[in-house]
């Protein structure tokens, strides 16, 4: 099942477990972000906000839809990409979908909405810090976990993923029973 983008008042008040009143007054105080449709007074809220406005207030996630973690593999392997999705796929606590290119991996990022990017450092056109930090200054992206994944082992340049907005790093080859562990415990960490 795909999730909504956009949610009403009544939607979010639902999956929050709260009235629809506090959900309004949330709104309307700024602690809720979203838009007025125009011309009317309807409130929407995007799934990005209502996630964020979840995280914030300690509000359990549960109710979000299917509650299956998003994750985006970006990875110029086709081995690897087709090992996260065989893997992925098959646990019905994941929805995944892949990229090829870090030029990719930004489409990807803004029609897929994940909740964690799998990265891979080295990319045909750009360097994983570069996608760091794109993902990085887009506050409706900043909640995303980056997990980058490479062969490469130079400290000087992890630690400038680190400072690109990385939120791990895993050396390649990888278990992938530990990434699969890891992911996981990125995207339950706040």
């Amino acid at each position: 099942m795909r999730r909504k983008a956009v949610y009403t008042t009544g939607e979010a008040a639902s999956i929050c477990n709260l009235s629809q009143q506090t959900i309004i007054r949330c709104f309307d105080n700024g602690q809720l972000e979203g838009f007025r449709v125009p011309g009317s007074k309807f409130r929407r809220i995007p799934h990005d906000c209502l996630v964020r406005f979840m995280k914030e207030n300690s509000i359990p996630m549960d109710a979000m839809e299917d509650g299956k973690m998003r994750v985006l593999v970006v990875d110029d392997d086709p081995q690897i990409v087709e090992l996260f999705v065989d893997v992925l796929e098959t646990d019905d606590r994941f929805e995944v979908a892949t990229a090829q290119t870090g030029y990719d991996a930004g489409v990807m990022t803004h029609q897929f909405r994940p909740d964690i990017v799998v990265l891979d450092y080295m990319l045909p056109d750009i360097n994983g810090n570069v996608v760091c930090k794109t993902i990085r200054s887009n506050p409706e992206l900043s909640h995303i976990k980056i997990l980058i994944i490479s062969g490469m082992v130079n400290p000087a340049e992890v630690k400038g993923l680190t400072e690109a907005g990385a939120d791990d790093f895993i050396k390649k080859p990888f278990n992938i029973e530990n990434v699969i562990d890891r992911i996981v415990e990125l995207v339950k960490a706040k």
